[in-house]
């Protein structure tokens, strides 16, 4: 697509999956753990239009004992879970998580999220290993392997032979371009986003119906799909008393971005497939994610998670936090009266887990709505100027003008029992901002980049030229 560069077509490796001590393929190479390094041979690459072609397939190379962290129970039970868009945030953070309980994890990823910082002129506070460098080392540190397919799931042939080499009994789909200001900035990347997103989820399904149909699709959706509504926010379903006549419906969507629209059609795209192809899928509307931490993040430095903080990819607790650091005032969009549900990234890895040991009943579409509390984004300001305070920090406040298109002063209250019911035990914001943000903050301080932390995105102004130089430029106007 003119304008936009985003890897995909590469096809898996198809030899016999490793056991204990395997092979590392990579970087265009194979080799055996014991090859010397000039016999390795070169593997053949086929170039095309925007896409490369090539193989990888990685395992762990040696073994350490693992950490206390990674000696805790084990639950998965070998059971098989593909993770799709495992490089990125959540997916990374879960993939260790699910592989530290026993699970056998594959990562299927087309690294297009470390391309748009790229093109972009972004990157994130904390810095990030080369996957296949993040997924060698858990091996080493965990002791257990993470089977890694580069390429893209809007290529049927590649995801198609990859679910039938892995044979996925769960597949998690955090595969889909995720930012709402991305999706702003001009026609190409509005494009991009929903077909990146609806093509790709419309590929897993078709993959899970030919060739894995007692899969369990776990499919990552947003609470952005609701919008702001003037009544209460069910979980997925609504029923409703019309004309002396009562139904349970799909819970009206009325998302507020092109972005926020893809996950709308992936929704009604997913409950379609459950009723005509008994596909067994949940939907995870999930709010917005903070943190870095998780116990598997943290037990080596080359598999700590990225942190986003610009006006791009960064939430607004992570951009108030960042500012904190650097003594800029914490720019509120608007009145600050936009409230949504937040939950902390290790609640997000249990959640992942809850749904997968509960899994959906064939034909069934259940939809939770996946956060622990909510708050304004004054709220939010406040709770960093006061945390901020006790780091010995002088946190400001200022209002800006607001980029999006959105209310600024609503009711929001939304429901989300399902998943309490089943086993989560939340970590609360008030008791962990400083573990959890404010310290990488401060110890990545140096990383900062001041010109990335305003508003990057004009909702009113998409244009349909490139904006990629406006976005990347944003702090400067």
């Amino acid at each position: 697509m003119a304008g936009l560069i985003v890897p995909g077509g590469l096809a898996p490796c198809t030899s016999p999956r490793p056991k204990a001590v395997s092979y590392y393929r990579g970087a265009g190479y194979t080799a055996s753990a014991r090859t010397p390094p000039q016999a390795r041979r070169p593997m053949p690459r086929k170039f095309g239009s925007c896409r490369v072609t090539a193989r990888f397939h990685v395992a762990a190379a040696a073994t350490v004992e693992a950490p206390p962290a990674q000696q805790a129970s084990y639950s998965g039970s070998g059971r098989r879970v593909m993770i799709v868009g495992g490089d990125g945030y959540c997916g990374w953070a879960t993939a260790l998580h699910l592989s530290a309980r026993g699970y056998a994890v594959s990562i299927v990823d087309n690294l297009c999220r470390r391309t748009f910082d790229l093109q972009l002129g972004l990157d994130t506070l904390t810095p990030i290993a080369p996957i296949h460098t993040r997924v060698k080392r858990w091996g080493q540190v965990a002791g257990r392997d993470i089977d890694l397919r580069i390429g893209d799931i809007c290529d049927f042939e590649f995801l198609s032979e990859a679910v039938q080499a892995f044979r996925p009994d769960a597949v998690v789909h955090f595969g889909e371009q995720r930012s709402a200001p991305y999706s702003m900035i001009d026609r190409a990347r509005a494009v991009f986003t929903q077909h990146n997103n609806v093509i790709g989820t419309l590929n897993v399904l078709f993959a899970i119906k030919e060739f894995a149909p007692d899969c369990h699709l776990v499919k990552l959706g947003t609470m952005g799909e609701y919008g702001t509504p003037n009544i209460d926010i069910e979980e997925g379903y609504i029923t409703i008393t019309h004309n002396g006549r009562t139904d349970t419906l799909p819970y009206p969507k009325q998302g507020g971005s092109f972005y926020h629209l893809s996950k709308v059609h992936d929704s009604a795209n997913i409950l379609f497939a459950s009723r005509a192809w008994k596909v067994a899928a949940t939907d995870l509307n999930q709010g917005v994610v903070y943190g870095v931490a998780t116990e598997e993040t943290m037990a080596d430095p080359l598999l700590i998670n990225r942190y986003d903080y610009d006006g791009v990819f960064g939430t607004a607790l992570n951009r108030f936090v960042v500012q904190a650091a650097v003594g800029h005032p914490l720019t509120v969009y608007g009145k600050g009266g936009q409230t949504r549900g937040y939950l902390d990234i290790r609640d997000t890895v249990r959640c992942i887990q809850i749904a997968i040991d509960n899994p959906a009943a064939k034909g069934e579409f259940r939809v939770f709505n996946q956060f622990t509390e909510q708050f304004s984004v004054n709220e939010l300001a406040a709770i960093v100027q006061q945390q901020g305070a006790k780091a010995g920090l002088d946190v400001q406040v200022k209002s800006v003008p607001n980029p999006r298109v959105e209310a600024e002063d609503h009711y929001y209250n939304a429901k989300h029992t399902r998943l309490m019911e089943l086993g989560l035990q939340p970590h609360l914001l008030s008791d962990n901002l400083i573990d959890s943000l404010l310290k990488f903050a401060l110890q990545y301080k140096d990383r900062i980049n001041t010109d990335l932390i305003k508003p990057a995105v004009d909702w009113r102004k998409t244009p349909v030229s490139s904006g990629t130089m406006q976005a990347a430029v944003a702090g400067k106007h």
